[in-house]
């Protein structure tokens, strides 16, 4: 996670953005994943999703877990300097941080699926000089014959789960079977103090383009962030042990048989 706000700002088509993305793709590639880049643009600006896929050759199953890597361009929320960028260590770099993780540890045999991890672009100005929301998820989601064989199964998006205070409750808008398996794997392990199965938040989030195409898709957010578009939004507000409990949650509702 430091290493991603090292870049510093990863706004769209900057510069920032393309080294992180470069960085992503390497180290996709070094942990055995096919490691591609989609590029495309978005209001005259170069935008690009980055995918690591690993295959099972006894599976037809695919699920996509998915992050953005961007940060937002002006931290509009910041009482004091609305004006500048957000460093992004919670938004986004937490959740791109756990699929990273997951890239290193997770067996596809295991799993008994095929897995595609997914850092999305061009998520996070919305309502920023007339950008939208979740551009590059609505890209990815609208174009998903060009980088996977079969429609996805399952779609889980992570996105600001690094609060030292995690709490992450149910998004209303995800698929609720998926979202108890998830919350179940959770409990297993011993962390339902962090999963709180029951639904406060309604987001549009990066699952919501596959929602809208009846893909199952779970939104796993902790909202309830202090410094969401703040400049504050530094590394010391991040907790190594809440990423652990999220990417290792994942991992076993991944090798769930």
């Amino acid at each position: 996670m430091t290493r991603q706000v090292a870049h510093g700002p990863r706004i769209t088509g900057t510069a920032g953005n393309r080294a992180l993305g470069d960085e992503i793709l390497a180290e996709l590639a070094a942990q055995g994943w096919r490691a591609l880049a989609q590029d495309f643009s978005y209001k005259s600006t170069a935008a690009r999703n980055l995918i690591g896929t690993k295959t099972n050759p006894q599976s037809k199953e695919w699920v996509v877990l998915g992050a953005h890597y961007d940060t937002r361009k002006r931290a509009d929320q910041d009482p004091i300097h609305p004006d500048q960028p957000v460093p992004g260590a919670n938004d986004a770099a937490s959740g791109a941080a756990v699929l990273l993780e997951l890239a290193r540890v997770v067996d596809v045999n295991a799993a008994g699926k095929n897995i595609a991890l997914v850092f999305f672009d061009a998520e996070d100005n919305g309502d920023l000089d007339g950008w939208d929301w979740i551009v590059g998820s609505e890209y990815f989601a609208a174009h998903l014959s060009q980088t996977l064989p079969v429609t996805p199964s399952a779609v889980v998006v992570l996105d600001m789960i690094g609060d030292k205070d995690l709490n992450i409750f149910y998004e209303k808008n995800s698929d609720p079977a998926l979202s108890a398996q998830i919350w179940g794997a959770a409990q297993r392990l011993g962390f339902s103090g962090q999963f709180i199965p029951s639904a406060k938040w309604s987001m549009e989030d990066d699952h919501t383009p596959f929602l809208r195409r009846g893909i199952r898709a779970v939104d796993v957010i902790d909202f309830d962030y202090p410094d969401w578009h703040r400049v504050t939004d530094t590394p010391d507000k991040v907790s190594a042990d809440s990423l652990f409990r999220v990417g290792r949650t994942m991992q076993a509702w991944l090798e769930l048989k």
